[in-house]
């Protein structure tokens, strides 16, 4: 496997031959060759971490994708593929005698199926643009990460997206069909069907969530779903984290499978509030968004019955929204919370780990533990009912030492995830952030079987080396170390 820092150095004639090839298969300002023009694409939504590419190729067709990736196989180069850029994990952090192939271009809505329920679009394709497009037949597109106005299909597919209503209609994973893919020779594959099986090998799911590291999407035919009738979210008020995380596992054991089921910790709710306005109890330790939809009939029971759960478990308020736009309001100040967390903060990390339930409540009290060891404030969001969370770590990276401290503090809540049964990410994907911590959570046989899928795809390690599946030496040096970044 390659790395970031491990593929040789291109010699100057490769250079020139790189650019030449790429000049012939590109326009002019598709190829961006300039430092000026390179720095824009130096990081993703991590900004910790930062590199300038060798090139960037901004393609308008597939052909010329396939081209690009032909050349760049034959001369050796590394290719990082890139959406809009909002992963928060890394993913598409250059490599830095590599090429950055941007699909941004890539933004058309090819088909629309309402009797099917399907949208054929390219890879750059925003997330909500799917959802507007197709209202005018009572359909969405049900994925909804916080940055759906920004973020692509493309990069969700890499990433396997999710969003707040991820516990009823799931991930991507759940609501994507078919594939286009580019490998790195260039062949193009279609993989999946609109059907609700497909034989051989699910090389689909295979590709959902591979992080760009077996191959480009070049289109995606995903399910959409009809809007309920009615939806209506109860926000609860806790004066204790710990009775907010016991909630939500009452509300599953109870049989109930919200819309979608979100908490959020008072630091957080503070810096939502002053934001967005939404409406947030400021007094309350935690708050749950617990959303219900269907028909009005359907509604009503199950926001009863969630109301008294909640209650039960201990909340000291419950609104429940009175329109639509209360509703929306609601929301808005979840979708909200990292925008504005880094209002209060010159950095942040945003982690990515996912917990049984069950030991929610248990994980939320030890990251304040670590908050105070590590010497750093903490605001926690997360999908409550996966269980996936997203600690948002506050720091200054001017700071000397913060940098540091910020990604130790990141690493120990990622690993006390896999000590609880769970997992180092849910939905943002290993990028480089976590390289280090699959090395707790998986074994040596693991890893090798990981590289393995690796090489029937991309033999020569060109396709976003160093992302997602550490090599042998990292692990060691991450076992030495302990640091976070292997």
């Amino acid at each position: 496997m390659g790395s970031l820092d491990e593929h040789r150095q291109l010699t100057e004639a490769e250079i020139a031959r790189l650019v030449a090839g790429l000049r012939r298969i590109l326009a002019t300002d598709s190829l961006l060759v300039e430092q000026e023009d390179l720095v824009p694409y130096e990081c993703d939504g991590l900004t910790a971490y930062r590199q300038l590419p060798l090139l960037v190729a901004l393609p308008t067709r597939e052909e010329q994708v396939v081209a690009v990736l032909k050349l760049c196989y034959e001369l050796r180069v590394p290719v990082v593929a890139r959406g809009a850029g909002t992963g928060l994990s890394g993913g598409a952090t250059p490599v830095r005698h590599g090429v950055v192939l941007s699909l941004a271009k890539f933004m058309r809505i090819l088909d629309i199926d309402p009797v099917a329920r399907t949208a054929r679009v390219q890879p750059g394709v925003r997330n909500l643009a799917i959802s507007e497009a197709v209202a005018p037949y009572a359909l969405y597109y049900a994925p909804d990460p916080s940055s759906q106005i920004a973020c692509t299909i493309g990069g969700n597919v890499a990433e396997n997206s999710g969003g707040v209503h991820c516990l009823k209609y799931g991930l991507t994973v759940h609501n994507v069909l078919r594939v286009r893919v580019a490998l790195i020779d260039g062949t193009v594959v279609e993989i999946g069907s609109e059907g609700l099986d497909s034989p051989g090998y699910d090389l689909l799911a295979l590709m959902i969530g591979s992080e760009g590291m077996l191959g480009v999407v070049l289109e995606a035919t995903v399910k959409l779903t009809p809007k309920p009738q009615l939806a209506q979210v109860a926000m609860a008020s806790f004066d204790d984290v710990v009775k907010a995380g016991n909630a939500v596992a009452d509300i599953i054991a109870a049989g109930i499978i919200p819309a979608g089921l979100e908490m959020m910790d008072k630091p957080a709710t503070a810096a939502v509030e002053d934001y967005v306005h939404a409406g947030y109890d400021l007094n309350a330790e935690a708050i749950l968004l617990a959303e219900s939809d269907g028909t009005p009939e359907e509604v009503a029971e199950e926001i009863a019955a969630m109301c008294a759960v909640l209650e039960k478990s201990g909340a000291t308020e419950i609104r429940v929204s009175r329109d639509e736009a209360e509703r929306l309001k609601f929301w808005a100040g979840r979708k909200a919370a990292f925008p504005a967390v880094g209002r209060i903060t010159p950095d942040y990390l945003c982690m990515d780990g996912t917990i049984p339930r069950k030991h929610l409540a248990h994980v939320l009290t030890r990251i304040a533990e670590l908050s105070q060891e590590y010497g750093l404030r903490c605001a926690n969001v997360f999908h409550a009912g996966d269980g996936n969370l997203h600690p948002l770590i506050m720091f200054d990276a001017n700071k000397p030492g913060e940098v540091e401290r910020a990604t130790g503090y990141g690493g120990k809540i990622l690993e006390l995830s896999v000590e609880v049964g769970g997992t180092i990410t849910g939905e943002h994907g290993v990028g480089i952030e976590k390289v280090g911590q699959m090395c707790a959570q998986f074994s040596p046989e693991e890893l090798a079987a990981f590289r393995g899928v690796k090489a029937a795809f991309d033999e020569h390690t060109l396709l976003n080396p160093g992302k997602a599946v550490p090599t042998p030496r990292r692990c060691s040096e991450y076992r030495l170390t302990g640091s976070g970044k292997a």
